[in-house]
């Protein structure tokens, strides 16, 4: 259900940002302190006043909607529908009535205010890896733009604008992690993996050959399966889960006709807290997405 009620003016979005930013206790946000008083208003937000330094904040002190010029349903309106329905920058300016410039810079600033995933894995462990079409769009080119310069099919390379993706799913806490890299290599696949719980870790992979050094380190069980002999799944070896997760990371980037690669991590943060909303209400979603950017 799309939160209405949250979203039908600014007083009703100032209301929600008050009530999930100061869900722990009311405490200023440049000294910490909680001995806080209200002092005033300040449009439709609560105005207050810190006794330890004597300095005044709002709801927005503070956050990426500070100092900003749009109305703060119209913001949250954006976001919740980037996040829950993958709407283009270019239909929300229809949508708002607002340029494509303003509400490009607040989706970005959303973007870029999401934290990057801790991955903690339990074990065991899918892996897998796709690649995207992420090019130069934004920036400025010496040269002519590229006649289909992004359709290679295959694996492709961060500097031929097709960088990897990986996929993992720990089946033990049904995590899942969506990591663009600049190469797909064993010391990317290291990496990916240092942060398991115990030893040794199982993985799943299938069979390129980047994983392959994990078969002679005692510190990972690899059990793999061939694709190109035709084979899928051998017992609990599969990475299934990995490829229909992953399958979904093209049609989240397709609405936003190229994306840099520059900013393809920000995208994909957006595409996973998408997946942490997905059977959310709309006010409970509402209120998760800011959670995440407070």
């Amino acid at each position: 259900m799309f939160p209405f009620a949250a979203l039908s003016s600014e007083e009703s979005a100032a209301d929600l940002l008050e009530q999930v930013r100061w869900r722990d206790g009311l405490q200023c946000p440049r000294c910490r302190s909680s001995s806080v008083i209200k002092y005033g208003s300040y449009r439709a937000f609560q105005r207050y006043l810190c006794k330890d330094c004597d300095r005044t904040f709002n709801d927005k002190t503070r956050t990426i909607f500070a100092h900003a010029k749009i109305a703060l349903n119209e913001w949250l309106f954006a976001i919740y529908t980037f996040v829950r329905f993958n709407t283009s920058i270019r239909q929300l300016t229809a949508e708002l009535d607002l340029s494509y410039k303003t509400l490009h810079r607040r989706v970005e600033r959303f973007a870029k205010a999401l934290d990057a995933p801790s991955i903690e894995l339990c074990g065991p462990v899918e892996i897998d890896e796709l690649y995207v079409s992420a090019g130069l769009k934004g920036r400025e080119r010496d040269g002519p733009s590229r006649s289909r310069g992004l359709s290679t099919r295959g694996r492709g390379t961060y500097e031929g604008d097709k960088p990897p993706v990986f996929t993992l799913v720990d089946r033990e806490s049904g995590k899942r992690y969506v990591i663009p890299a600049k190469s797909a290599d064993e010391s990317t696949v290291r990496l990916l993996l240092a942060g398991r719980e115990k030893e040794p870790l199982t993985v799943y992979t299938d069979g390129f050959r980047a994983y392959d050094p994990l078969d002679d380190d005692e510190r990972f069980h690899r059990e793999s399966v061939i694709h190109a002999n035709n084979e899928y799944v051998d017992g609990d070896a599969h990475v299934n889960t990995c490829e229909s997760h992953g399958s979904l990371v093209r049609p989240w980037l397709s609405p936003h006709r190229g994306v840099s690669k520059d900013k393809l991590t920000h995208y994909l943060r957006a595409f996973q807290l998408r997946r942490q909303i997905y059977r959310k209400s709309g006010r409970e979603a509402l209120r998760h997405v800011l959670r995440k950017v407070l």
